[in-house]
Parts: C-alpha cells; sequence; structure tokens
C-alpha cells in the first residue's frame, strides 16, 4: 500500500490506512511484545506508516514499546501521540482530565523520552479539558510546534464549537473521533465542519471494536480486564440486535471475496480522501488483511446497501458505558 492521502491544509502526509497501537499494550487481552513489534515492522513494509499511540495507552507502555520498534527508523514513519488524561504514578486517575498548558509540555517531553525521538508528527489533545479554555490549548501546542517539538496539531473527540476556537489559534490538521458504518455520530454536523476548515478525520474503532469483522462474541465471554466485557453493544439483547445489523456487511464480504472488515474499511476510504482509518491490531496476518481493504471498491449499489442497514437507528446500545461518554465533547 503505498497511497497517501493529507490530513487537513498544512501539509500533512500520511498512509492511506493507519495503525492504531493502543490494543498492543492494553484493553483487548494479554500484551505479545514480540508480535506487536513484528507487526510494526511489517505495517512499515507494506506502507503503512501512520501509527497512532497516546501516553495514557498503558499508561506509557504503548509509547515506549513503539520507542523500542522504531529505534533507528523514525523517518519512515509519521507517528501521532495524545496529551490530556491525568496520570499519577503511573496510573490513570478515573476519566479525569488535564490540559493545564505547563502539563501539555510535561505530557509531551514524557512521550519524546519514551519514543526515543526528538519530534512527533501529530499532537493531539485526547479529550477536550472543560476546565481550560481551548484556545490556551492550541496556544500551548502553537509553541511547541514552534520548537519543532510537534509538527502538527490535532483534536479528539471534539464538538464543532471547540474545533472552531482551537482552529482559530492554530490550524487544526486532524479530528480523530470514532466513525465507522457502526457509529455515525459525526455525519450530521462535525464532518460538515471538518471540511468547510480543511481538517482531515482519523476514525478510530473504524471495525466497530471488531463487531464488523463478524468475529466476536458477547461481553461475559471476554475475560477480565477486556474493554469488550463493559461495552454496551456487546451486552445482552444489544448483542443479538447488532450482530443481525451488522449481516449485510457479511453478505457483501461475501459477494466479493473479502472479509468484512475489509468492507467496513472500504466504506470509509471511499467517504472521501480526507479520511484515514486506524484499524488497531496487536497481529501481522490482521494488519495485512487491513491494508488491502485499499485495494477493494465498493459499487453504488453496495455502498447504499450498507448506508441503509447501519442508520444510527439499527445500532443498539450507547458507544460507552456512561463514565466514560461524559469525556466526549458533544
Amino acid at each position: 500500500m503505498s497511497r497517501k492521502r493529507e490530513l487537513g491544509s498544512q501539509g500533512l502526509e500520511v498512509s492511506e490506512i493507519g495503525l492504531g497501537c493502543m490494543g498492543m499494550s492494553q484493553a483487548y487481552g494479554p500484551a505479545d511484545e514480540g508480535e506487536s513489534i513484528a507487526t510494526l515492522h511489517r505495517a512499515i513494509e507494506l506502507g503503512c506508516v501512520f501509527l497512532d499511540t497516546a501516553e495514557v495507552y498503558g499508561p506509557f507502555a504503548n509509547e515506549e514499546l513503539l520507542g523500542r520498534a522504531l529505534k533507528g527508523r523514525w523517518s519512515e514513519v509519521v507517528v501521532a501521540t495524545k496529551f490530556g488524561f491525568r496520570i499519577e504514578n503511573g496510573r490513570q486517575v478515573g476519566v479525569e482530565l488535564d490540559s493545564r498548558p505547563a502539563h501539555i509540555r510535561e505530557a509531551l517531553e514524557g512521550s519524546l523520552r519514551r519514543l526515543g525521538t526528538d519530534h512527533v508528527d501529530l499532537l493531539y489533545q485526547h479529550r477536550v479539558d472543560p476546565t481550560v479554555p481551548i484556545e490556551d490549548v492550541a496556544g500551548a501546542v502553537a509553541e511547541l510546534i514552534t520548537e519543532g517539538k510537534a509538527r502538527f496539531f490535532g483534536l479528539s473527540e471534539a464538538g464543532v464549537a471547540n474545533i472552531r476556537r482551537a482552529h482559530a489559534v492554530h490550524p487544526v490538521s486532524a479530528l480523530q473521533s470514532e466513525y465507522s458504518l457502526w457509529e455515525r455520530n459525526l455525519e450530521p454536523e462535525i464532518i460538515p465542519t471538518l471540511r468547510e476548515l480543511g481538517i482531515g478525520l482519523v476514525p478510530f474503532a473504524p471495525l466497530g471494536r471488531g463487531f464488523l469483522t463478524g468475529g466476536v462474541k458477547r461481553a461475559e465471554d471476554y475475560p477480565e480486564g477486556d474493554f469488550r466485557r463493559g461495552d454496551p453493544r456487546y451486552q445482552g439483547a444489544n448483542y443479538d440486535a447488532n450482530m443481525a445489523a451488522a449481516g449485510v456487511v457479511r453478505d457483501i464480504a461475501q459477494s466479493l471475496g473479502a472479509t468484512p472488515g475489509q468492507v467496513a474499511l472500504a466504506w470509509l476510504l471511499g467517504r472521501g480522501p480526507d479520511i484515514v482509518p486506524i484499524p488497531g491490531t496487536k497481529r501481522r496476518a490482521y494488519l495485512e488483511e487491513n491494508v488491502a481493504a485499499a485495494d477493494l471498491s465498493l459499487d453504488t449499489e453496495q455502498t447504499r446497501a450498507l448506508d441503509t442497514a447501519l442508520t444510527p437507528d439499527r445500532v443498539s446500545g450507547a458507544r460507552y458505558a456512561p463514565a466514560v461518554m461524559v469525556t466526549v465533547d458533544r
């Protein structure tokens, strides 16, 4: 996969599909460092060089992993990391946020140290901190960009008002937010705003946290510590309804000789050249499958069938448990 896309209007060029690295260190079962590093190296070989991490993944463990894997290879990749959650003594403090300008600088210095580099390509605010004006956040990141410690500014799960306010202080190159056939809350207001302002979209969880691949189990069948045990969409009657809704993805995949996950990614890529999904995996086989989605084309009829089958009213259950949902700026 050698095709590139541009995020925003400031010159940030990335691979057409990226790699979400969070699951290599947390949330989706035990870590396997050897396979994770092999997956990162295989991603570079395949041209999937837009890598996504954050200080809170672990915390810190995911950035440290990338630091070990990418030693001597920084010129080959485009790396994004994030700040904004409160971390004390190496542990995340619930869903408490901290985007004070002094903390942003401290967080980035820690990220650079763990990654083993002198700059990151894209620096996101992980969640909007309601106690800190977004203008102050944008100003702090702008200073770090001027100093060469970051190249571009991004936001994650920000709403329209804060996107506009941040962009007025320093250009925002990308918004990272959950977006997929499975979760389309961005379509009414946020995507039009991004296109008006010239901001790219980086969908995380583009495979519906696995639901769109067809290879999922009920919440209670996952081990303790797995994120999906607490995901409302994996629970009870929601699970049954969602498996039925995702059936059209499986049917179209079968007709194309593709996997359901590839169909879901192809649908996203077809939504516009300003969209760069970052499916997460820690295994080479799934990485190769995801990257191959860039070569899959859906026709108008297939796209329409997917649009109709997975409208928001057909997906059952909230995106997150209430304690997590409060961090989403809507």
